[in-house]
């Protein structure tokens, strides 16, 4: 299956943004008014001498536009010499016309007088005319390279109707391009809409992603799992992608008042590149300086952590953050990023359509357990070296693949299941984990034929759950499976609520049994089907990991790599140890890179498994050991180049465009 790794072009080329959200340390958002070109300068050569080749700016809305029809040339003046003194660096920027919001507080101009920014006919056409007006004079500047509608417009705005932000974002991108605005175009909104209570649809993806050149996610995870942690952004990036465009993470970020230095440059390096390896084309780090100087201004004044997210301190030193940016931009240039992509991948996640579309008689809570029950999966998939593709249901799963995953999210459409089986009778394995769902509506499972479909007679009693009576749970394999071996034990920590934590009884009717629990009932079961398989999963272990406190790693990845096995799919590198992810990159010319992403907090050595006819490489071309070794919270990058007196592995070569 294809992964998203769709690219920002720019004048006709591909293009990789990284770079920082910008405000000098000499306003912040007021910068404007106490505009210092020279302390500007010596930011932006901070940010340029540690590889990074762009910023995001803003238009702060009030100082530029004080009246609903007149610019402030002053400021005006001031947004030029910043352009210039972009250029003079070697730098661009992403400037953003509605701020708007910023920084734990809004910003209104005084003449809006509380209209609605989406319905108001008037207040969109000032807007329009303020974006316009702002590519007028500044569209043909080489330091612009794309434009922003606004800064996390929900918390501004509101949320507003289906189809009514859609007719704002497409009037402000036509006053865009009717002004000459030709670089990429987007709504800084945070892509939040990838998933959401149905009260937020205003700004769902599927409705403004139309009107997008590139989506731009905004992730500041809170948890309790250290590696969802690490591997939140991506997951916002892959399923920003589902929707075709480049994806850029336009905001990230910690402040230090919440990290140590060197957690924070772990956080740094593991957001970048397990972002990358999800498919992100361009990383704007959340910003580039502390603001100790304003302690008495707002936003700060009132959110004193916002004065520490900065990459270098309020004196303009670097902090460790900024190393892991240019330790990144590094590897980019080494590996040429702009002429690589994802490897394919033959194994989908299936995302449940109930995360993004509104059914009738169903819960509210549907869309945040779903999202939380698939970002596990996604990140049980990766520490089992499963790079998947992201399948949404609601444009059509695809039958591409080798592996179908249906982690325990509870709700499919009738006719998707009845598409999984005809898949698995084509050859695919279709695996699937038990879910009755978070709540008490229509509690149970949502799988129409699911007797049939996987060879069993459940034991469902009518309005009631079957509790998980252990704290642990247990699989016991009976038989061998993929890389499990009869005999094998996986321990599970039991998590959930009064709805969720249950189990299916089930009896087989067809299928084999291939693994039991603790109690000796059925755990794990297959059904052959025509040429392929079917895999029922009896507990809902990918919700119990979600819901379970520093849960990862965890078994759930051993049974994913044995589910790779099963199915027969082709891994270029994979590692026997779950704490380290690997993924690889596709390189034009036909170079192959692997990735290894360490989760340990200690360093690690590991003898990466790789495809027949193949051998490790360093990225300047000189052979590596066969085993790596990964400081804690560690990336190592290979070349995966054809060992000697071979004919390489049977893979197809990378793509040449």
């Amino acid at each position: 299956m294809h992964r998203n790794s769709a690219r920002i072009v720019v004048a006709g080329q591909p293009v990789n943004w990284l770079g920082a959200n910008f405000w000098s340390r000499t306003g912040g958002p007021l910068m404007w008014r106490n505009y210092d070109p020279g302390t500007v300068r010596g930011e932006l050569a901070v940010l340029h001498e540690h590889g990074l080749t762009m910023t995001r700016s803003f238009f702060y809305w009030p100082d530029f536009m004080p009246e609903p029809d007149r610019i402030d040339e002053a400021m005006a003046e001031r947004f030029t010499d910043f352009l210039d003194e972009h250029a003079q660096a070697g730098m661009s920027t992403v400037p953003t016309f509605i701020v708007g919001h910023m920084s734990g507080e809004n910003w209104d101009p005084a003449w809006r007088d509380g209209r609605d920014l989406y319905s108001d006919v008037w207040m969109v056409g000032r807007q329009a005319w303020f974006a316009g007006e702002m590519v007028r004079r500044f569209g043909t500047h080489p330091a612009v390279c794309g434009w922003l509608v606004s800064n996390e417009m929900p918390i501004y705005g509101g949320w507003g109707e289906p189809g009514v932000v859609a007719a704002w974002a497409q009037i402000i991108r036509d006053a865009v391009r009717a002004a000459g605005g030709r670089q990429p175009f987007s709504l800084g909104d945070g892509a939040w809409g990838t998933q959401f209570s149905r009260a937020r649809a205003g700004f769902a993806l599927a409705e403004i992603a139309p009107f997008c050149d590139f989506v731009g996610p905004h992730v500041y995870p809170v948890g309790d799992d250290q590696i969802r942690q690490h591997y939140a952004a991506a997951w916002q990036c892959e399923l920003a992608g589902t929707f075709g465009r480049p994806v850029v993470l336009e905001e990230f970020g910690v402040s230090s008042d919440f990290a140590s230095g060197a957690n924070a440059a772990h956080y740094y390096r593991q957001v970048l590149h397990n972002s990358l390896l999800a498919g992100a084309t361009g990383w704007i780090g959340w910003c580039n300086s502390d603001y100790d100087d304003l302690a008495h201004q707002d936003p700060y004044r009132h959110h004193a952590f916002e004065l520490h997210f900065g990459l270098t301190d309020s004196r303009g030193n670097p902090k460790p953050q900024l190393a892991e940016m240019k330790a990144f931009a590094q590897t980019l240039r080494a590996v040429d990023i702009g002429r690589c992509e994802r490897a394919p991948s033959d194994a989908a996640l299936v995302v449940s359509s109930y995360l993004d579309t509104g059914y009738p008689s169903t819960s509210a809570d549907d869309p945040a357990y779903i999202n939380d029950t698939l970002r596990q999966a996604y990140v049980s998939a990766r520490l089992a070296d499963l790079p998947v593709a992201l399948a949404r249901e609601s444009s059509g799963i695809g039958d591409d693949a080798r592996l179908y995953l249906v982690p325990s999210v509870k709700q499919l459409l009738a006719p998707t299941w009845q598409r999984l089986e005809r898949l698995a009778d084509g050859g695919a394995t279709v695996y699937a984990s038990y879910s009755g769902g978070n709540n008490a509506v229509h509690r149970g499972p949502s799988y129409g034929r699911l007797n049939a479909t996987f060879g069993v007679e459940h034991q469902l009693r009518a309005g009631l759950v079957d509790p998980i009576e252990d704290d642990q749970v247990t699989f016991t394999f009976s038989r061998d499976f993929g890389t499990l071996s009869a005999g094998d034990r996986l321990t599970f920590r039991a998590g959930g609520n009064e709805h969720s934590r249950a189990y299916l009884p089930v009896r087989p009717d067809g299928a084999q049994v291939v693994a039991v629990d603790g109690r000796g009932r059925p755990a794990l079961l297959l059904r052959r089907a025509g040429a392929g398989s079917v895999v029922l999963c009896t507990y809902p272990i990918e919700h119990m990991a979600a819901a379970t406190p520093r849960a990862n790693p965890e078994a759930t990845s051993a049974i994913y790599d044995a589910l790779a096995a099963h199915s027969g799919l082709r891994r270029l590198v994979s590692v026997d140890d779950p704490r380290i992810a690997s993924d690889v990159l596709l390189h034009s010319g036909g170079t192959r890179f692997a990735w290894l992403v360490s989760q340990a907090d200690e360093p690690v050595t590991v003898k990466p498994e790789l495809m027949p006819g193949l051998r490790l490489a360093h990225l300047d071309g000189s052979a590596a050991d066969e085993a790596a070794t990964l400081p804690p919270f560690g990336v190592s990058v290979f070349r995966l180049d054809t060992a000697p007196d071979s004919a390489g592995p049977a893979v197809p070569p990378a793509p040449v465009p």
